[in-house]
């Protein structure tokens, strides 16, 4: 991780983690017998449990934050991606966001400057998302 920058979460495909844990009981089965399964299925719930602890970890980390408030909407928006999750964008922000709509999922952070960074998921991702900066006023 490059110096300053915040940090991320990865995820994996829940088919593929399933799947994983299905093929490691099958193995442990095959080499060890049943504790071959006790072994696997120990591993699937550590996994599990690591899963749901940086969950926690995120949501904790969120909550000590101003709902809705950001440092600063342009650089969050330059980091926004599509296909992220809410876990993720939350991880970016490091604050819960307003719910702006329920259908479509959306979702709205704001920054002292009163500029505001909306996002629209879809299917549990981030489909699309705005940028809105205050005009500036006339000299």
């Amino acid at each position: 991780m490059r110096c300053g920058a915040a940090p991320t979460i990865a995820f994996m495909n829940p088919i593929l983690g399933w799947g994983l844990a299905v093929v490691a009981v099958v193995a442990g089965w095959k080499a060890y017998g049943w504790q071959g399964i006790v072994m696997a299925v120990s591993l699937t719930v550590f996994w599990l449990l690591l899963q749901f602890s940086r969950t926690m970890r995120a949501m904790k980390n969120a909550a000590a934050a101003p709902k809705g408030r950001i440092d600063s909407a342009v650089m969050v928006n330059a980091k926004l991606q599509a296909g992220m999750t809410l876990l993720q964008v939350i991880g970016l922000t490091k604050s819960l966001g307003e719910r702006v709509s329920e259908t479509p999922e959306t979702w709205s952070w704001v920054d002292d400057g009163d500029s505001r960074v909306t996002l629209v998921f879809d299917g549990a991702k981030l489909k699309s998302w705005q940028l809105v900066r205050p005009e500036s006023a006339p000299d």
